[in-house]
């Protein structure tokens, strides 16, 4: 059964809204910054093919995103950044993440549904659904829209550091990315605290601009 909007439906009738969904991508890879959207959609134009992100090609993911841009009352995305990553931790980091997607919505939502076990800090209610985006049709979209805005951003680190295979990997631990770090070590851009960057190897590259 697809992503729904039965617990939407519940928040609105309850006398909350407007509703916001909220995800993040990007927990798992070596490189890269983790990122998030909130996504209010219009309850009388609601988008057709919204799924999970992971469940989703990247035609059909794409194709989503346009219905979703063009149908949703308001858009925020945001991200944590490496050296964010590193010094707070990824669980803390996409949370700070969330809350700035949140933040960044130009209008104030009434009631919030988080994928996750988490709520990052919040202005209003909210509600954590585990594998959320799975049921929630407004968090579907939110994993849409920041898998979408999060590979954009790999695909500029790709240009930069073409090396790494960012525009495919999206900076996951494949075996072509890692080998890459074994010859040209790691970039800015790269997670210091995760295994296996954590281990001796050599320092950082300097930074190309962006």
């Amino acid at each position: 059964m697809p992503p729904h909007f039965f617990t939407e439906t519940r928040v609105l009738r309850g006398g909350a809204r407007p509703i916001a969904g909220v995800d993040e991508v990007g927990r798992g890879p070596l490189a890269g910054p983790v990122a998030a959207a909130a996504v209010i959609l219009d309850p009388d134009r609601l988008p057709d093919g919204v799924d999970d992100s992971k469940a989703l090609s990247a035609k059909a993911r794409d194709a989503a995103f346009e219905r979703i841009v063009s149908s949703a009352l308001a858009i925020g995305v945001a991200f944590a950044s490496v050296e964010e990553i590193d010094r707070l931790n990824i669980r803390r980091a996409a949370l700070l993440a969330m809350a700035r997607a949140v933040a960044a919505l130009h209008i104030a939502p009434g009631f919030v549904l988080v994928d996750g076990r988490d709520l990052p800090e919040l202005a209003c209610p909210g509600e954590a659904i585990v594998k959320g985006d799975a049921l929630s049709l407004s968090i579907a979209a939110a994993s849409i829209v920041a898998k979408v805005a999060r590979d954009s951003q790999m695909r500029r680190l790709a240009r930069l550091y073409p090396h790494y295979g960012f525009e495919t990997n999206a900076g996951y631990g494949t075996r072509e990315h890692l080998a890459a770090l074994e010859t040209h070590g790691p970039t800015p851009f790269h997670r210091m605290s995760f295994a296996p960057l954590r281990e001796p190897r050599a320092p950082r590259r300097e930074a190309a601009a962006l």
